[in-house]
């Protein structure tokens, strides 16, 4: 599945380089399309596998082996662009492609609670039920419940899960920003 690029940017923009004096027009290290997809707007291509998978968008009749061009638009996700292209340029020039870095162990970790949460309160599960399986019995017993921590953790888990389900799963094409 291709997203758009104006809903994921990590997907870089390609177009057939423009010539500039003293540049040979030498095509770049070859890109490795693992799926491909002519749309509307031009080919869709997988490059690499894994967590190195670039989304790479080839505008209009521009095709891999033409000399190529990166389009920016710098809007506030040109930093998510940028990671992108320097991500597709690494990897041209010293393969394999780094890893997408967008989703670190703890926030995978944190969307794995979310979605047990959510998942536990949709099996009929209570608050407390959901953190003595996240948190153990032990601790969520230690604490008074209504002014438990974990209590409160608990409900926003569940709170977070559904608005992820309910469309928020779109963040996570985006880098968080402080």
């Amino acid at each position: 599945m291709f997203w758009a690029p104006e809903a994921d940017p990590g997907t870089v923009i390609l177009t057939i380089a423009p010539a500039l004096p003293g540049r040979d027009g030498t095509p770049p290290a070859e890109l490795d399309p693992v799926t491909v997809r002519l749309g509307d707007e031009g080919l869709h291509m997988v490059h690499g596998g894994g967590s190195a998978a670039l989304h790479l968008l080839l505008l209009g009749d521009t095709r891999p082996g033409q000399p190529l061009a990166a389009l920016l638009p710098l809007d506030a996700d040109a930093p998510d662009r940028l990671d992108a292209l320097a991500r597709l340029i690494r990897g041209l020039s010293r393969p394999p492609t780094p890893p997408d870095t967008r989703l670190t162990a703890q926030r995978r970790r944190r969307l794995k609670h979310m979605l047990q949460a959510l998942d536990g309160t949709t099996s009929g599960a209570s608050y407390r039920d959901i953190a003595e399986v996240m948190f153990g019995a032990g601790r969520v017993a230690s604490d008074p419940w209504k002014t438990s921590a974990l209590r409160d953790a608990a409900i926003r888990l569940v709170r977070d899960g559904r608005k992820m389900v309910s469309g928020g799963y779109r963040q996570l094409l985006h880098r968080r920003r402080a």
